[in-house]
């Protein structure tokens, strides 16, 4: 089990209430809500293997170069934490995500917590917690569950990968599968990431094929197989391609290319050696006490203590 480290907290910051702070009046929602949510979904899955994957850079530079708008309105005006991740600094960018200060000051305590849980926890530079998710999933030797409230990641819900997606949140979170795709959008997988070029993606700056929406993107994708067919029935006089439709493509022809290898996650990335097993997690319990009581969170700490104890016990 693979989680979205930024999603899950960010999801926090904004479901529970701010009045959640620590002994010093520091907020704490977003910690208590991501180790309430690790919590909940290890001890529902008991995972053998468990990953937080992390933003180094949550507006790499290449794919900037590729669709300028990518994320731009999402840039803050200045650096708010010094920190890498979401909410903080990109590793190669440089550029701030705009956050709220009261979440940006929270990536330094998670990123404590964690660590002193012994979690494992990756990242890769110039590369978005996404990168690292796909590339967990296509090395895993084990079937793999995706924890996201990210559309994008249902590409990967295929072969032995289902997506736990939390857009409604954890308690409310739906599997998705192929199944899942055909039934909610009438596409496999496979064909998530052409859907999604020619639909558009407003929260990623993302403005799709002009004129296409979810409904047509997804027959357009299964009428053509994808966008190569498409294109390639834009350009062949013969087919039976409406002369609206050729218009809109060759208007959009160097986007959709670009838009394409924008979406793809990257599932070939050099992870480092890293033991996921959750029976070998070493928690560096005096630590972790300090940081439950400076901080306030010892219920939810105590509760991911649990989970994976008992996640670990039964997978020895």
């Amino acid at each position: 089990m693979v989680f979205d480290t930024a999603t899950m907290y960010f999801r926090s910051y904004f479901g529970l209430p701010s009045s959640l702070k620590a002994p010093d009046g520091t907020q704490v929602n977003a910690v208590r809500g991501l180790l309430d949510s690790l919590a909940r979904l290890i001890d529902q899955y008991r995972p053998t293997e468990v990953a937080c994957a992390w933003d180094n850079d949550w507006r790499p530079t290449w794919r900037v170069e590729l669709i300028p708008s990518y994320k731009t309105h999402r840039l803050a005006p200045a650096p708010a934490v010094d920190v890498i991740g979401a909410g903080g600094r990109g590793a190669a960018s440089g550029q701030t995500e705009e956050s709220p200060d009261a979440l940006a000051h929270q990536v330094p305590i998670i990123v404590d917590v964690l660590d002193a849980f012994g979690f494992p926890v990756i990242g890769v530079d110039d590369h978005e917690a996404d990168d690292v998710l796909g590339s967990l999933a296509a090395t895993s030797t084990l079937p793999c569950l995706v924890v996201t409230g990210d559309r994008d990641l249902f590409q990967l819900a295929h072969d032995g990968t289902r997506v736990v997606y939390i857009g409604k949140g954890v308690a409310k979170h739906e599997l998705v599968d192929d199944q899942w795709l055909l039934d909610k959008y009438g596409i496999t997988a496979s064909q998530y990431v052409d859907f999604s070029v020619l639909r558009g993606d407003a929260s990623d700056g993302l403005p799709g094929v002009k004129g296409i929406g979810e409904r047509s993107a997804a027959q357009l994708v299964t009428t053509y197989g994808g966008l190569d067919g498409l294109v390639a029935a834009a350009s062949d006089p013969g087919s039976t391609m409406s002369k609206g439709l050729r218009t809109k493509l060759a208007e959009h022809v160097d986007y959709v290319a670009a838009a394409r290898e924008v979406v793809q996650v990257v599932t070939d990335l050099p992870l480092p050696a890293t033991n996921l097993a959750v029976a070998d997690i070493l928690t560096d319990d005096a630590r972790l006490d300090q940081l439950a009581t400076r901080w306030g969170i010892e219920s939810p700490v105590e509760r991911l203590r649990q989970a994976l104890a008992v996640s670990g016990q039964r997978n020895r």
